[in-house]
């Protein structure tokens, strides 16, 4: 089995992994005692019934736009029907973010490489590595700077060592290059309101960092903003895991959990626990605001231990 296969199973078996650890057991035993939706679940709106580990929502030109991990695929809904626009197979797809130029740049996981795909879904380019050589493992997430350019988040094998997560930029001009290392599983990725902080979730090792960002769209000054298990009553024996995450107009920051919880945390500006919204799935890894900013898009997984691991994506209403 090559490296690029070891690293293939580690992702596609994140969820499945878990099934022996006393957590999952006893989940299953306890049923609805780990996992309880509440009121908020009452307002979701089913818009994709057949998903295949969705993730990435984003909202482009009046569609939702998301990825199908366990299909290989790009999706978009238009308010009605859901469509395929790409698919590649062997891509494993995690995000996808519109470029401002027509077309879109899809993180692929499972091969590890960074595509461009135009609105009609043909593959422009493939990137693999950085312009100084360092290969891209395991892209994850995507977020613009604001300038032309994207975040792009390398996350590494689903594992407890080595830490090789990082955090990349992919600049209008085309060039790739490592602003940060050293990540224990780089997931989500997102700019403050005022474009001054990039917040990345390290999904091993359950919390959020930050970024100052310099003018020349560098990072310096990493340090911790939150730790989920110091701000969530919610637990589990083998932590909390954040995953995608978005600011609303308030500058709150919503955080996607991968976790049997059915959660999603949002916090205040200063990293303090502000509430949870529930979701009628156990899994919400990632969201995006409707640009009513009434509604949040959530895209959530059912079974995580049967590939394509099947689950939905939902619309929900804010208070």
């Amino acid at each position: 089995m090559t490296i690029v296969q070891n690293r293939n199973e580690s992702r596609k078996g994140r969820l499945a992994s878990r099934a022996g650890r006393p957590f999952i057991v006893a989940a299953a035993l306890a049923g609805l005692l780990v996992w309880a939706p509440g009121a908020q679940a009452a307002d979701a709106e089913v818009i994709d019934a057949d998903a295949r580990f969705p993730e990435g929502p984003v909202w482009h030109d009046g569609k939702l736009y998301y990825v199908e991990y366990g299909g290989h695929t790009v999706m978009s809904w238009d308010g009605q029907d859901s469509a395929v626009v790409w698919t590649l197979d062997g891509c494993g797809p995690a995000a996808v973010e519109p470029n401002g130029e027509g077309a879109f740049l899809v993180t692929c996981y499972d091969s590890n490489s960074l595509v461009k795909i135009s609105s009609a879904g043909k593959t422009l380019q493939t990137y693999e590595k950085s312009e100084s050589g360092i290969a891209l493992i395991g892209p994850n997430d995507i977020t613009p700077d604001g300038k032309g350019g994207f975040y792009v988040t390398t996350s590494g094998p689903w594992e407890t060592a080595p830490i090789v997560g990082g955090v990349f930029h992919y600049g209008a001009d085309g060039l790739i290059r490592q602003l940060a290392d050293d990540l224990h599983y780089a997931n989500g990725v997102a700019l403050s309101p005022d474009g001054k902080t990039l917040y990345c979730s390290e999904s091993y090792a359950g919390r959020i960092v930050q970024f100052t960002v310099q003018d020349d769209g560098s990072l310096a000054d990493r340090r911790e903003f939150v730790r989920l298990d110091r701000v969530m009553d919610d637990t589990t024996e083998e932590g909390l895991t954040p995953d995608g995450m978005e600011f609303d107009a308030e500058g709150n920051l919503y955080i996607g959990l991968y976790n049997r919880l059915g959660k999603i945390l949002v916090v205040d500006a200063e990293g303090k626990f502000l509430r949870t919204l529930d979701v009628p799935s156990p899994y919400a890894p990632n969201l995006f605001f409707d640009p009513s900013g009434k509604f949040i898009y959530v895209t959530a997984v059912d079974d995580g231990d049967n590939a394509p691991y099947p689950g939905k994506v939902y619309k929900i209403g804010l208070d």
